[in-house]
């Protein structure tokens, strides 16, 4: 399984983890006036609460994340065929692929240089982009970040951050939200693992990165090798060999950089 064309649409201190979702049945306020898109990946509110998180327990296990082995992740053994799963759970074929079930390279590279460099977030404002499993966002939160906010647009990757970080024993705030079209709200620090797999994921999150570094924002993102990052727009700090699941990546092992944007 590799990263599909349309995961985004294309013009996405310890303690307990918290979740903000939007209910239709629970809260006045529209998707639309909450940042989200009218999308079905959005909006998807098929399951309950507690269904999706039965269903997050059932087809996964908790385990150590590979080359981030402090933190503990949800992680999932194959992919299509939980993808196939996520599909009959949901009654549609319009699922988002599962990328909450797995720890993809840019992420673990990112999660490894937060870790090793604390200084990076600490006692700072943490802004996680298209989040998946929340890794990065758990490293920054372990790391001594005043706040951390995930963002995601995948129910089920909202559920599995929350999870995760709840495993983890630090506060994530798990968001059911669109932020592409932001500035990164009001973090500090903004941070994005794996997010230049495609063009049209490319061409909305490289000016919502570059908005957040205009009004103030540190932004980082970790990337292992994907073609649609703008590398002269970036200042490699650290280059890692990330162990990844041969099955999503045709590879054991991919060379993964962590980088600041300057320009």
């Amino acid at each position: 399984m590799r990263h599909p064309e349309d995961r985004y649409p294309p013009t996405r201190t310890p303690g307990p983890a918290s979740t903000r979702l939007v209910e239709p049945s629970a809260n006045p306020v529209t998707p639309t006036e909450a940042g989200l898109r009218e999308d079905p990946w959005v909006n998807g509110d098929r399951l309950t609460s507690a269904e999706y998180t039965e269903f997050i327990h059932a087809q996964t296990a908790v385990g150590p994340t590979p080359f981030v082995p402090e933190v503990q992740l949800h992680l999932a053994a194959e992919a299509f065929e939980l993808w196939e799963r996520t599909e009959r759970e949901l009654g549609g074929s319009d699922t988002p692929p599962p990328f909450w079930a797995f720890a993809w390279a840019g992420g673990q590279a990112l999660a490894r240089y937060v870790l090793d460099h604390p200084a990076v977030v600490a006692g700072r404002r943490v802004l996680d982009v298209a989040a998946g499993s929340g890794l990065v966002a758990i490293a920054a939160a372990s790391s001594g970040a005043l706040r951390v906010q995930a963002s995601e647009i995948d129910r089920f990757a909202v559920t599995a951050i929350s999870l995760n970080a709840a495993i983890n024993a630090v506060s994530v705030t798990a968001e059911l939200r669109d932020v592409l079209d932001g500035d990164g709200l009001d973090a500090e620090v903004v941070l994005a693992g794996d997010v230049f797999y495609e063009r049209p994921m490319a061409a909305r999150v490289l000016p919502m990165l570059s908005r957040a570094r205009a009004r103030g924002a540190r932004v980082l993102v970790g990337d292992p090798g994907r073609m649609y990052l703008p590398r002269a727009r970036f200042t490699a700090l650290a280059e890692y060999e990330v162990p990844v699941v041969a099955a999503l990546e045709d590879t054991e092992v991919k060379t993964s950089t962590v980088w600041e944007l300057t320009t």
